[in-house]
């Protein structure tokens, strides 16, 4: 028994160095793994800009509109997510939620960012945009971000790029989904 254990764990051994040795660029460093993709609702810590500061980004309802108020999308469907920023740190979190730092990859694996529009630039529903991108101390703010999809879009990948480059996945739910989904969609007729 004693044999066959050593003989495991010098094939391991020999593994791990001739995966770690192998390949043409001479490079023995482990390649990142594809991080996890988040359950819908389900929180992530997140640098804020410039690494400064932990912003704890948790999307949780998700809308999809022909028509939000006066503005029509481009593409035939507005996808308006409703997110949660908190701060539970001493000094204000400054989030990338502002400068770029959403965006939605399609099934079919096209990527825009949030606001990709001039209408999904412009939507901010009532009670759900508290400009988040800063938030103060000891706070959660609620804020909403729109992307101009078509109808097979649906149901895509919510990508969020934090302060330090790290990208969190959730997969998004492909109807109206979420506890505030009924009033979220409701403030943006």
């Amino acid at each position: 028994m004693r044999h066959i254990i050593r003989a495991s764990a010098l094939a391991a051994t020999c593994c791990l160095s001739f995966t770690a040795c192998s390949g043409s660029d001479d490079k023995s460093a482990p390649h990142p793994s594809s991080p996890t993709v988040l359950n819908f609702g389900q929180s992530a810590d997140t640098a804020g800009v410039r690494g400064r500061g932990t912003a704890q980004i948790t999307p949780d309802a998700v809308v999809y509109v022909d028509k939000a108020g006066a503005e029509t999308p481009e593409h035939g469907l507005f996808a308006v997510v409703r997110f949660e920023a908190g701060n539970r740190s001493k000094t204000k979190v400054t989030t990338t939620a502002g400068n770029g730092g959403f965006r939605w990859r399609a099934p079919g694996g096209k990527t825009v960012k949030a606001g990709n529009s001039n209408g999904a630039g412009r939507l901010a529903p009532i009670g759900f945009s508290e400009d988040a991108p800063g938030v103060p101390p000891k706070t959660y703010q609620v804020d909403s971000v729109a992307f101009d999809i078509t109808v097979a879009e649906k149901g895509g990948t919510l990508i969020y790029v934090d302060g330090d480059g790290n990208a969190f996945r959730w997969k998004v739910p492909s109807t109206n989904s979420g506890s505030t989904a009924a009033a979220l969609e409701s403030a943006l007729r």
